[in-house]
């Protein structure tokens, strides 16, 4: 059962990221999905506020690098799949980046089999500066009950 939060700020949704991010450790994997200029790097930019990256370090969208990097108490990994095929995802090297911090992944409903979200974070349009964001936990040991993520 998700849970679903309504945001009516960026500074909103970045709290709810941030609150999130206590709860992550290296390994996990966040997948989001949502429409353009829904939230999604917003999201990230509070991810990275919870993890300990330094303030001074701005949180971008990864859309031309694919991923962005950031130091924190855990590495943090923003990775973005809307430009590339599903070739390229696996040349990403996913698996090398979350045995060494957290993973959140733009676009996620393109991530290739076999890798499997701890947090499934939904966002949807609900007016013009508000969003639902539905936050979803699964067990780090398998993949989400209705399989991978494409299709949500």
């Amino acid at each position: 059962m998700p849970e679903i939060y309504k945001s009516r700020s960026p500074e909103e949704t970045r709290a709810l990221a941030e609150a999130l991010a206590q709860r992550l450790s290296a390994g996990d994997l966040v997948a989001l999905i949502g429409d353009l200029g829904s939230g999604k790097t917003t999201f990230v930019q509070g991810l990275a506020r919870g993890l300990g990256v330094p303030p001074e370090i701005y949180v971008t969208s990864p859309s031309f690098t694919l991923v962005n990097e950031y130091p924190g108490r855990v590495p943090l990994f923003h990775v973005d799949l809307y430009r590339i095929s599903p070739e390229e995802v696996e040349d990403l090297g996913l698996s090398e980046m979350l045995s060494q911090g957290v993973v959140v992944v733009e676009w996620a409903e393109r991530l290739p089999e076999g890798l499997s979200p701890r947090f499934v974070v939904r966002f949807k349009y609900a007016g013009e500066n508000e969003r639902i964001i539905e936050l979803e936990e699964y067990d780090r040991k398998g993949p989400p009950p209705e399989g991978p993520v494409k299709g949500a």
